[in-house]
């Protein structure tokens, strides 16, 4: 209601938040949108390859028309294993971006092997939808894991896992034995979460097996007491 009397409204959000995996909620986000004539623009960066059965974002995910979304954007170098990103909409926003975003204009362009890689990829996943539903098989795999150690963890179905230590130099020389017995996890600490919420941030692949989850949650077995 505050901003009924400017002349452009934007929303902008995550679809996925990428430190704790959450979702966001899009469906209402998206009414809310049409309620107040307002811009949609979603960065599905974590959503693109995950979400939705064949892996095409939060969109898919939620069951929502692609014209729900006014904007999406993401990236092809997470779950597409590439680099780069895309934008997608209506002909007046892209138009509007290639001759006034900066940041296009004044970039080069990516290399025709990483493009090359990027259109692979997602030929892939159209391909084999399976691999997704493998990802999010061993993603609930791992996280069931963790609760029968006790480990808190949230439910959302995105291979982002958070676990929660608090302290940020605890959080740090757990990712640092962690990586000494050959996994790597990050350690993340303020600024980039809150101050006491430092984590350590599990994400998983789908070329990992359940004999690769296992181990580690061996591993978060041996350190549970970190983590109460």
């Amino acid at each position: 209601n505050s901003a009924a009397g400017f002349r452009r409204r934007l929303i902008v959000t995550d679809s996925v938040f990428s430190m704790d995996g959450d979702i966001a909620p899009l469906p209402g986000i998206s009414e809310l949108a049409r309620k107040y004539d307002a811009v949609l623009v979603v960065d599905d960066a974590h959503a693109t390859g995950v979400l939705g059965c064949g892996g095409r974002g939060s969109a898919e995910h939620f069951g929502l028309d692609y014209n729900d979304i006014d904007i999406q954007m993401g990236t092809l170098g997470k779950a597409l294993g590439s680099c780069g990103a895309y934008v997608a909409g209506a002909s007046q926003y892209i138009d509007y971006l290639v001759n006034k975003a900066r940041s296009l204009i004044y970039s080069t362009a990516l290399p025709p092997a990483a493009l090359g890689a990027s259109l692979a990829a997602i030929d892939l996943l159209v391909a084999e939808p399976e691999i997704v539903s493998h990802l999010r098989s061993l993603t609930d795999y791992f996280r069931c894991g963790l609760k029968r150690l006790g480990i808190a963890v949230c439910d959302d179905p995105t291979p982002i896992i958070p676990v929660v230590v608090g302290d940020p130099n605890k959080t740090m020389e757990l990712s640092a034995w962690f990586l000494e017995q050959g996994v790597f996890i990050q350690g993340i600490r303020p600024p980039t979460v809150a101050s006491g919420q430092s984590l350590l941030r599990v994400t998983i692949s789908a070329d990992l097996t359940h004999a690769d989850l296992d181990m580690v949650l061996a591993l978060f077995a041996e350190r549970r007491k970190d983590f109460s």
